[in-house]
């Protein structure tokens, strides 16, 4: 199955705007990133461009602007990842977080993985929140963070290290 190129235009020019960013959603786009997603939160006007089953006329593509993938693999269709898209990208949007500085620690918004958080109770089956964190002192608890990340990432995704 393969959604109609006539059905597709005729939905873009219904949504449309003069600043409209089309995005199709295609295992063979760009792959999505952070900084992919800091990109689209500062642009006034998307629309996600979603196949489903075998995907879209390709004849669409000279509608489209720019095509993304989440991840080298298939879905049924380009719902989910377009869901993916918009939870990474409106997150960004001034004020939709509490707090707009956490964002500027998370993993992939710096080059390194997020250190591990921890929260009550302060022992659970045996296991403790590092003392450090329960020390007040904000100097070695940055530290304590800085080398966590580290070691998260060294561990986890030594390909961010490159």
């Amino acid at each position: 199955m393969v959604m109609r190129v006539d059905v597709l235009a005729a939905a873009l020019e219904h949504v449309r705007r003069e600043n409209s960013r089309v995005i199709l959603m295609d295992p063979g786009g760009t792959p999505f990133t952070q900084a992919c997603a800091q990109r689209l939160s500062s642009l006034p006007h998307l629309i996600l461009l979603c196949g489903h089953y075998e995907g879209v006329d390709d004849r669409i593509r000279s509608r489209v602007d720019e095509s993304i993938s989440i991840g080298d693999y298939v879905l049924t269709g380009g719902e989910y990842a377009a869901m993916v898209v918009t939870d990474a990208t409106v997150r960004l949007l001034p004020d939709v977080l509490g707090n707009s500085a956490s964002i500027q620690e998370e993993s992939f918004s710096q080059p390194l993985l997020e250190y591990p958080h921890y929260t009550r109770p302060r022992t659970w089956e045996d296991q403790e929140v590092p003392e450090i964190l329960l020390s007040g002192n904000h100097a070695k608890i940055a530290q304590w963070r800085s080398e966590q990340s580290l070691a998260r990432t060294r561990l986890l995704r030594p390909d961010l290290l490159d």
